[in-house]
């Protein structure tokens, strides 16, 4: 596989990026004592799925690359379960809940892509 010059050049980061910007703008309206609550665990689970994509386009091996994958698609997987609960607390719109799950499962299925391509590659 010819890796991308730099990580900005990944979709799935493209795309996780996205993700984190829509995940800022929707917690802004969050109750404020949710500040250290649910508003900071979906930021920082956000945040943790576009800086391992990063994360592991920087690593030197393809193996150390597909653990920083895989760190990433489970902040996905936490992402989703908390974007759950704030739907059913009635902090987000369900429409909006289920736009940033989709929206994650897309990101979740580009980071499977670039796993499977990795675990392709001679060693």
């Amino acid at each position: 596989m010819t890796r991308t010059r730099h990580y900005r050049d990944l979709i799935a980061w493209q795309k996780a990026m996205e993700l984190a910007r829509q995940i800022y703008a929707q917690t802004e309206e969050f109750p404020n004592s949710e500040t250290f609550g649910l508003r900071m665990q979906l930021r920082r689970s956000a945040i943790n799925a576009a800086s391992h994509i990063a994360e592991g386009h920087g690593r030197l091996t393809d193996s150390e690359n597909r653990k920083s994958l895989s760190v990433a698609r489970g902040s996905l997987n936490e992402l989703q379960t908390q974007l759950e609960l704030a739907g059913s607390l009635k902090f987000l719109n369900e429409e909006t809940a289920n736009q940033l799950i989709e929206l994650a499962t897309e990101v979740a299925k580009l980071i499977n892509g670039l796993i499977g391509v990795l675990e392709k590659e001679p060693r």
